[in-house]
């Protein structure tokens, strides 16, 4: 194990100071180790140092153009920041340069979904559920653009699959009512605001909504 594994095994278990003392070591023995500063890019990030980061993330990928990785952390930095048009370019850089993980396309097509551009959001969002099929944000946000998009069928199938990896996934529960709201079928959208306020009480949306559903049943007696 080198000492860019050794440093990345001492992030993943919290040893921030003795993961840049390997990486600072590693970065003196070959100053062109693209890999490195990406790491340390990593690093910084992590503490909040990210202005920093973003420095390590170009040094790694003036050092090496297709290093992938370092793109994909440069993109974590501005999604954090809030900078999604700038996050949104630099996650597609990572794709083109070969990083085809079901994490990328996740970030991607949150950094859509975060500008309200639905549409666009859609096809990362997708790719990202077929990556990974057990990422149940991915799921659910991807259920939300197909909402958005008017394909309520579509977005239900999804609302259920995030059920189904977590049974107290409470926004899908709610989603999942909406979309029967909207489908004219006031009991279940009922049954299931009022699932969405057992696991979380104070969800003010469900509290409402049940409020219309119970209404409308009352009105249809």
């Amino acid at each position: 194990m080198d000492k860019n594994e050794l440093a990345v095994k001492e992030m993943q278990e919290g040893n921030i100071e003795e993961a840049a003392k390997l990486l600072n070591e590693a970065i003196e023995e070959n100053p062109k180790d693209a890999i490195a500063y990406a790491n340390f890019g990593n690093l910084l990030s992590a503490v909040g140092e990210d202005d920093k980061a973003i420095v390590f993330y170009d040094k790694a990928v003036e050092m090496d153009e297709d290093l992938a990785t370092a793109y994909y952390g440069k993109g974590n930095v501005f999604y954090t920041q809030k900078k999604f048009t700038e996050a949104i370019d630099v996650y597609q850089e990572a794709i083109v340069k070969g990083l085809q993980q079901g994490d990328v396309y996740y970030m991607l097509g949150m950094s859509f979904y975060l500008l309200e551009d639905f549409r666009r959001a859609l096809p990362s969002l997708s790719r990202a559920v077929e990556l990974n099929e057990e990422d149940v944000d991915a799921r659910f946000h991807y259920g939300m653009c197909l909402a958005q998009a008017e394909e309520v069928d579509q977005a239900m199938i999804q609302f259920n699959r995030a059920i189904e990896i977590d049974d107290q996934y409470s926004d899908a529960y709610f989603n999942l009512g909406v979309a029967y709201a909207m489908k004219n079928d006031a009991e279940k959208a009922l049954e299931l605001f009022d699932k969405t306020l057992e696991i979380q009480p104070d969800h003010e949306l469900s509290a409402n909504a049940k409020i219309q559903m119970e209404e409308l049943l009352r009105q249809g007696e």
